[in-house]
């Protein structure tokens, strides 16, 4: 899938030498396993020299990538912190690095990060040289472009409404699904979100489940501050939220918080079945 081309070059003030060694990519960066192959070079092209530290590093790097911000920014990331074990350093292109940091970034930014200097994309390759390249226009378009969460004021979680409301704003949107929300703390002491896997549609518009269920997703994880308000406690919590799509873009309108005692939503979703829009 992806292109190489020419001869790498070595990372600017890094010097390679020839005192690398192959080493299993730790269990710890799950990021980047399953990405065609299972053993790294060490030092890496970041120039961490052990592997405590590649996974200290990396780790601020995991949520970024779980967000899919970008397709190839797995294969960015890994590139750099887990090169694949080869004779040579394989590098991004810079034409990647662009790609990845202009979808990539204001993620980052969203969750209160700039994008590092480190990750300049002026210190890669051109794409004449050898480096790994994106992929090529024709494959994109095989794929189904799929509409895109991004960073997103955070819309108020409402817990006070009529039936009668809920059905109009079910009007007004694209889909509406009903979410089961709990987190829970990781070995780093990070906070990780576990979004249940059945999520139930009330209406999806001309979106299949699997395709809105990987969006929302995607959308709780880079609007990281709005998952966090939504699960104040570790016990799970269900919510509605009910969004459109414009111009590619999924944005989430309104959250309902979904309690058991709340008959409003429930005679909502019952009615919408039977429910015309004026």
């Amino acid at each position: 899938v992806f292109a190489v081309t020419g001869l790498l070059r070595a990372a600017t003030g890094f010097d390679i030498g020839l005192s690398t060694k192959c080493v299993v990519i730790p269990k710890e960066m799950d990021m980047c396993h399953k990405i065609g192959y299972s053993e790294m070079r060490l030092p890496n092209l970041m120039g961490h020299t052990s592997m405590a530290e590649v996974i200290l590093k990396s780790t601020t790097w995991q949520h970024l990538a779980h967000t899919n911000c970008h397709p190839h920014v797995r294969t960015f990331l890994c590139s750099l912190f887990a090169p694949i074990c080869l004779d040579t350093f394989i590098h991004p292109c810079r034409s990647m690095c662009v790609a990845v940091h202009a979808s990539c970034a204001p993620v980052l930014a969203c969750h209160g990060h700039p994008w590092p200097e480190s990750l300049d994309c002026d210190r890669f390759p051109a794409d004449e040289d050898m480096c790994l390249a994106s992929l090529t226009k024709e494959y994109k378009y095989l794929h189904k472009v799929l509409p895109k969460p991004v960073c997103q004021t955070c819309p108020a979680v409402e817990e006070f409404f009529t039936h009668k409301r809920v059905l109009e704003v079910f009007c007004d949107s694209n889909f509406a699904v009903k979410v089961k929300l709990s987190k829970k703390k990781t070995v780093f002491g990070d906070q990780e979100y576990n979004i249940e896997c059945q999520v139930e549609f009330i209406t999806q518009g001309s979106l299949l489940p699997y395709e809105t269920h990987s969006m929302i997703q995607q959308w709780l994880l880079i609007n990281e501050n709005c998952t966090q308000r939504m699960t104040l406690t570790h016990h799970p919590m269900v919510y509605l939220l009910v969004g459109n799509i414009e111009e590619g873009i999924i944005l989430v309108n309104q959250v309902y918080r979904w309690q058991r005692r709340d008959s409003q939503l429930t005679l909502a979703t019952q009615k919408w079945r039977y429910h015309k829009c004026l």
